[in-house]
């Protein structure tokens, strides 16, 4: 066994689909904690997620956060956030820790404000005086220019862009190289489709559709 991986402090991960792959890269990568294990969907009949054990489901969770006191969200969001919100709270309610994740081939100013729970993906930028809320996805790539502000809960899709001092209301999804002005606010519970430039301010919940997709 690896001695230095032992040591670490051991990590949570609820939910083991594909954003759980992206995010276990990332842990393995960032190499600050050990992964200890996946709690599951109840429907789920694999034992093991990229090498790593299965230790139960939804039903099990209280029982395992006795043992294992930290945490990760790990389930993807596209539609809506409700089920990350709610695992999230779960964890919350139960006590559990849950860490900043931060992917060594990203960059994060050190004037920039990251809070629990949100994991920062490979090649993400985060640049000065900008806050990025609990519970979020920053995915690969994407871009976060200087004084934007992101809510709780919202996912920044891959090759994003948000330009600087825009403010994205939580709840919100952002599709993949979508592009926003700066200095725009984009109103909560919002799902901004794939490959849109946003040029203008954008009520709560805000429905845009790429019609090309």
């Amino acid at each position: 066994m690896n001695k230095v991986l032992d040591e670490l402090p051991e990590l949570l991960l609820i939910g083991g689909g594909g954003h759980c792959h992206s995010c276990i890269d990332v842990i393995e990568a960032e190499s600050k904690f050990r992964i200890a294990g996946i709690v599951n969907h109840t429907e789920c009949k694999s034992d093991s997620v990229l090498g790593y054990k299965v230790l139960g489901n939804d039903s099990n969770l209280s029982e395992l956060l006795k043992k294992y006191q930290m945490a990760l969200v790990t389930v993807g969001q596209i539609k809506n956030p409700n089920l990350r919100i709610k695992l999230y709270s779960t964890l919350k309610d139960k006590g559990a820790y849950l860490p900043i994740i931060i992917s060594p081939q990203a960059y994060v100013s050190p004037h920039a404000e990251i809070k629990e729970g949100t994991i920062i993906m490979h090649g993400a930028i985060i640049n000065a005086g900008s806050t990025i809320g609990k519970n979020c996805i920053i995915n690969t790539s994407a871009l976060v220019e200087h004084d934007v502000a992101i809510g709780d809960n919202s996912h920044i899709s891959t090759k994003s862009v948000v330009n600087g001092g825009t403010i994205i209301c939580k709840n919100t999804f952002i599709g993949s190289s979508t592009v926003t002005k700066e200095n725009i606010t984009i109103g909560m519970n919002s799902v901004v489709g794939a490959g849109l430039s946003v040029m203008c301010n954008l009520p709560a919940e805000t429905f845009l559709k790429n019609n090309k997709n």
